[in-house]
């Protein structure tokens, strides 16, 4: 027994260390659980937890995520430019966060990732304008929120991909949010037909034009039960009918995931909406 028992000890210091990083980039005790990473970030007076969730992932290691962490400028003019009209970095939580599994690393993961961000540093309540933002390295930052909770704030998303990502203050109306994001859901869908059939092509699309169509009318509970349905037919088709794969070395387009996260902030805003109704 006590031989078993070092044993066991011996195998929780063994994952400790390969699941752990140094204070590099201020990221602290990267632990991995099954599908499940988290991290503690601490750069000066800013401090945040990251988790991040896979559906179904593969070469999962603290290594292979890439983590690291900044500080950024609010005001300099090169990082308000790829916020936008109407969006702003908090000067009380001016923290990136970067994910960038090396190509070599071997990381793939299918579906979406979620991604979520904790910290002590704002505070959230009734009708604040926190929000999680990502972007490309270096580009455009936009709203991936699938939901924002009470008191510190925890706010989370889903991605196809990784990238940066911010919590970010959106001054812009709920309705203004709600076009772009349908916007940005015509466009993938546009974007991505090649790879479909038509006739799923044929289904999503109207899907898709029955949702935008429901909520130009005022009619938000029968947007998002459309919009729902639109998630559904592409969980349905990933794999078989759209490639839902993302891997380290960059060669391949998640199609599904990009579908599934733009529907999946969109039916948050519509949420809102429909609450605020």
């Amino acid at each position: 027994m006590v031989n078993g028992a070092r044993q066991v000890a011996i195998a929780a210091c063994l994952f400790l260390l390969v699941g752990s990083a140094s204070a590099a980039d201020g990221i602290y005790e990267i632990t991995i659980d099954g599908n499940v990473a988290k991290a503690d970030i601490a750069l000066g007076n800013v401090s945040a937890t990251l988790t991040i969730r896979f559906e179904n992932v593969v070469g999962l290691t603290a290594d292979n995520l890439g983590l690291s962490a900044q500080i950024a400028d609010p005001l300099a003019p090169g990082f308000v430019s790829r916020l936008g009209a109407g969006v702003s970095l908090p000067t009380a939580f001016p923290l990136v966060v970067k994910i960038a599994p090396p190509a070599s690393g071997g990381l793939s993961f299918s579906g979406v990732v979620a991604v979520e961000l904790y910290t002590h540093n704002l505070q959230y309540t009734i009708g604040s304008p926190l929000r999680l933002y990502s972007a490309p390295d270096g580009g455009s930052f936009t709203d991936v929120t699938t939901f924002v909770g009470s008191g510190s704030v925890r706010s989370g998303g889903s991605k196809p991909d990784f990238s940066e990502f911010i919590i970010a203050a959106d001054l812009r109306t709920l309705s203004a949010a709600i076009q772009s994001k349908y916007s940005k859901l015509s466009s993938l869908l546009t974007q991505h037909a090649a790879v479909m059939s038509s006739g799923l092509q044929s289904e999503l699309v109207g899907l898709y034009n029955a949702s935008a169509s429901a909520y130009a009318g005022g009619q938000l509970v029968a947007a998002i039960t459309y919009l729902e349905a639109f998630n559904d037919r592409v969980v349905a088709a990933s794999g078989s009918g759209l490639p839902d794969v993302w891997r380290s070395s960059r060669d391949l387009t998640n199609v599904a995931g990009s579908l599934r996260s733009a529907a999946a902030t969109l039916r948050y805003s519509l949420t809102l909406a429909s609450n605020a109704s």
